[in-house]
């Protein structure tokens, strides 16, 4: 069994060398599909809703990865790929005030106009409420998330360690918004 998995990351690390942004942009739509799974599963849906799922492996595909694979190598040309200390922190920095705030609004934004089909009225409302939460705590999570992929990841590999804690935090997401439709 150990070697069956060596032999698909090795396969995957290939992929990932000879098709980066293809990769990435799979490997972001499958851990999107993971997150919806879990984050359905949590919220107490009983059946699977597919359309959903759907479109969330579409945001991860189409967004999601391909958004990492150039921000991370923007990023590594503005600071010529520097890792001390305070380079770091400036790509952390900037990264924070930038993408983490746009990621953010888009999701809501896509979750609600998208994926539950409400007017945009009603998201607009929903933003309005939830935003600066959802920003707030985005803001005490990934600055440590950035400082240690920026610091230790090589960049190649950044993306795909971005989309596995993102799977995570797509799943927090989901549950925000999900329990904010319930209550409200």
């Amino acid at each position: 069994m150990g070697s069956i998995a060596k032999k698909g990351l090795q396969q995957y690390l290939l992929q990932l060398q000879n098709h980066p942004l293809r990769t990435k942009a799979i490997t972001a739509g499958v851990l999107s599909a993971i997150s919806d799974i879990v984050a359905q599963k949590l919220s107490g849906i009983q059946k699977l809703q597919l359309r959903r799922l759907l479109l969330k492996v579409v945001f991860g595909f189409a967004y999601l990865g391909p958004f990492g694979h150039y921000l991370h190598i923007l990023l590594d040309k503005l600071f010529k790929g520097k890792k001390d200390s305070k380079t770091v922190a400036k790509k952390v920095l900037l990264e924070q005030l930038t993408s983490s705030p746009w990621n953010n609004l888009l999701f809501m934004i896509y979750y609600g106009l998208v994926v539950e089909a409400q007017p945009w009225i009603h998201v607009k409302s929903k933003i309005k409420k939830d935003y600066p939460t959802v920003q707030y705590t985005a803001w005490t999570f990934w600055p440590v998330v950035g400082w240690v992929n920026h610091q230790y990841v090589p960049l190649q590999l950044r993306v795909i360690v971005h989309s596995l804690v993102a799977m995570c935090w797509g799943i927090f997401l989901n549950l925000q918004a999900r329990s904010k439709l319930t209550k409200g």
